[in-house]
């Protein structure tokens, strides 16, 4: 508790410095990523975040000392060619997207591992924590990093938020953009050059490996609560801040621990938990919805099969008499009876099942549609008769009252489906 309240109350200068950075760092890092996300680019991010280890490992040579202008500088380098490569070897060659990216992320890694393995057998002192740069130490953030790769996250964030629109039209519809005048081309190039800054940024605090994470993964998990665009990029900025933060403590109260695993670990919490929790799309929720809709079309299915029974002159149907037209769903079956029963649509009496007024009113409803849609399928789609009644089956539970409304007039009201059979109405006003 000791070590919490002195990381969050910032009584130490170089604390608050460092958590501005990772804030500013995952903000960037997420506006960025969101949209490689929605571009379908996101290996690309992770070529580029392997990719700038040589050039990192050339600034430290050329520099003599991690200089952050030279460390940056070779980083920026070292990514616009492995991106140049990428654009090249995709426009020149039959080579598909996915073995492009892994060539060059492979290439420039391995080409970066070694001259990692020089630096270190020359002996040279100023070398210390230049491994850091593998897995990322944002607690070895100085305060003269920060005012370069901060005010580097500043010009991705500002560029994005203006030239919003210009981004929103590359990732969802980059020929109409072209269409209507926009260079998408030169848009293109923008957009390469700020992920490849918001790797360069991040390399120090996350690491190269890992770096690809906090790119994409926000993104990810933000995807999962909204289909808005503005919201989308608020909730990745707020994920990749929560998880740099908690990965950055972490590193503070445990010098061992690199801080870049533990951003990547904290982040895919976040992402857990938008998968499994997510509303609309989270599994959690997807599978309650599921099971609902599946005992609402057991229900209707029970109402319907009554219905039709009255129709041939019988009151009601016995229990086993209902079950054994649906063989496979007996329990679901039973359940429904049970549920109808209780919200008075039916009345089972010594096994045997009427509807009653409620009941009758929404049978005739489902059975309605069926048959509204049956004909549709007949006279508009030319399906034969004898072909319409599986799909009437699935649509019948998903009709609205609007498209109920459509249906009956775009077919004139009619009294028959394909079968001859009525359809039946709760008035006689057409």
């Amino acid at each position: 508790m000791e070590d919490f309240l002195y990381f969050f109350s910032f009584q130490d200068s170089s604390i608050l410095f460092i958590v501005m950075g990772i804030t500013l760092l995952g903000i960037g890092s997420a506006y960025v990523g969101t949209f490689s996300f929605l571009d379908n680019k996101a290996l690309l991010g992770d070529a580029i975040s392997h990719a700038v280890l040589p050039g990192i490992c050339l600034g430290f040579i050329l520099a003599g000392e991690k200089n952050p202008f030279f460390i940056v500088g070779g980083a920026i380098f070292s990514g616009a060619l492995a991106t140049f490569l990428s654009s090249w070897l995709k426009e020149n060659t039959k080579l598909s997207e996915d073995s492009i990216i892994a060539v060059i992320l492979s290439v420039f890694f391995g080409f970066g591992i070694v001259l990692l393995t020089m630096i270190q057998k020359t002996g040279n002192p100023e070398m210390a924590g230049l491994n850091q740069f593998i897995f990322g130490n944002a607690i070895g953030i100085l305060e003269e990093d920060l005012w370069v790769y901060g005010s580097l996250s500043l010009l991705i964030i500002l560029t994005l938020s203006l030239l919003l629109k210009e981004f929103s039209l590359l990732v969802f519809n980059a020929e109409y953009g072209k269409a209507i005048g926009f260079p998408m081309k030169g848009i293109r190039v923008v957009f390469n050059i700020l992920m490849i800054l918001s790797v360069v940024i991040g390399i120090q605090a996350i690491g190269v490996v890992l770096m690809a994470a906090l790119l994409i993964t926000p993104g990810a998990a933000a995807r999962f609560w909204t289909d808005r665009l503005g919201t989308l990029l608020i909730l990745a900025a707020l994920f990749a801040i929560i998880s740099g933060i908690v990965g950055t403590y972490i590193s503070f109260i445990i010098p061992q621990m690199p801080t870049g695993p533990w951003v990547v670990v904290s982040l895919s919490t976040l992402a857990l938990i938008s998968f499994l929790f997510a509303p609309k799309k989270g599994v959690l929720f997807r599978f309650i919805s599921r099971q609902s809709y599946l005992k609402k079309t057991h229900k209707e299915h029970v109402l319907k099969s009554l219905y039709k029974a009255m129709e041939e002159q019988k009151s009601g149907l016995q229990i086993q008499e209902l079950l054994s037209m649906y063989p496979v769903h007996k329990t679901e079956t039973l359940k429904s009876i049970k549920t109808l029963n209780k919200t008075n649509q039916l009345t089972v009496k010594e096994g045997f099942i009427e509807l009653n007024e409620s009941g009758k009113k929404e049978a005739k409803r489902i059975v309605r549609l069926h048959r509204l849609w049956e004909l549709y399928l007949n006279e508009y789609m030319n399906i034969a008769p004898d072909h319409v009644h599986d799909s009437a089956e699935k649509l019948e539970h998903l009709i609205t009252p609007e498209l109920e409304e459509l249906l009956d007039n775009r077919l004139n009201y009619p009294k028959l489906d394909p079968h001859q059979e009525n359809i039946p109405r709760d008035h006689d006003d057409h």
